[in-house]
């Protein structure tokens, strides 16, 4: 079991932040590998040629993807935590990826290399110069052919997860917060998080605080680490919710199928734009299904901010808890 051990002044400067690194990342080990998430499917599918080809052309890429998505220790450079909270910026990430030196940068290799479950063939590390600055621009490539066409709407989904767990440290403190990050996170004692089952040793948190970063992109999480600053990444909520209704469902039968999808997507808060993107519909098509949904007295919407975030009534929750178990 592997912990990061927090003291009273790093607890209080926890936080959240987007990583698009950390999305790129994210992105490029699930079309790496054969089998994605099955909700992760069409879009694996829809992209896997383009990403084998790429690797093709590039046998940098080639080892450092071979490397990174078959490791239980990813390099540090390719891991860096994010400086910038929901604001971070992906030129700032591969700025600090580019500074690694060949010699760090070979260190950390070594360390993911002895953690890997494949062999690997190194010859991509061992005949290559200035490995940041190409490890940098590999994953600014990635960035540019397979997540960037489709960042508003993972950018949606990120902010989204961030608002629920937000609301959850507000009611119920970190402890909740942490304990559905992933399959495997919980608080231990009065000032740790169990991350990992791995043996580990285990991390101290510096009084800078540990920044909580989500992905769309799979179930899997990792640390990000640059003492004093550590980032746990986490899958989000929301990317692997049903999005097709099934045959006989009376919740849709009642409401029509539309309506169903946004009232079972509001079982987590979110505004209009995050349900769009969500659900793959247009915004207009959402307000309007949301206006019925309002009249009728299961949904409310409370101003955050700028933003309106929608949410379930009690009445909202009874009528999906009822038909639900129909």
């Amino acid at each position: 079991m592997t912990l990061l051990r927090l003291s009273p002044t790093a607890l209080s400067r926890c936080r959240f932040a987007i990583s698009p690194l950390a999305e790129t990342l994210g992105a490029l080990i699930t079309l790496h590998r054969p089998a994605p998430e099955p909700w992760a499917r069409r879009w694996h599918d829809e992209h896997r040629p383009a990403y084998t080809e790429w690797l093709a052309r590039d046998t940098f890429a080639t080892g450092l993807m071979s490397l990174v998505a078959a490791t239980k220790w990813l390099p540090d450079l390719v891991a860096v935590p994010p400086t910038g909270g929901t604001g971070t910026r992906l030129r700032d990430e591969l700025a600090e990826v580019a500074r690694f030196g060949d010699e760090e940068t070979r260190a950390t290799m070594t360390q993911s290399l002895a953690a890997s479950w494949q062999d690997q063939d190194t010859r991509w590390l061992e005949r290559h110069a200035d490995l940041g600055p190409r490890t940098a621009a590999v994953l600014n490539d990635g960035w540019a052919r397979f997540v960037a066409p489709d960042w508003p709407r993972r950018r949606a989904l990120l902010e989204r997860d961030i608002m629920h767990r937000a609301g959850l440290l507000a009611a119920y403190g970190w402890k909740e917060a942490v304990r559905t990050m992933t399959r495997r996170s919980e608080w231990v004692g009065d000032d740790a998080i169990r991350f990992s089952d791995q043996d580990f040793p285990d991390r101290w948190i510096s009084d800078e605080g540990l920044v909580f970063v989500p992905k769309t992109t799979g179930d899997g999480s990792w640390t990000c680490e640059r003492p004093p600053r550590y980032a746990l990444v986490y899958p989000a909520r929301g990317p692997a919710a049903e999005v097709t209704d099934p045959a006989g469902d009376p919740l849709a039968a009642l409401l029509g199928p539309g309506r169903a999808r946004v009232l079972r997507e509001l079982r987590q808060a979110a505004t209009s734009t995050q349900l769009a993107y969500a659900l793959e519909i247009s915004l207009g098509t959402v307000s309007t299904h949301l206006a019925v949904l309002r009249d009728a007295g299961v949904v409310t919407g409370g101003r955050a901010g700028r933003s309106v975030v929608y949410r379930l009534t009690e009445r909202g929750a009874d009528l999906l808890a009822t038909l639900s178990a129909a």
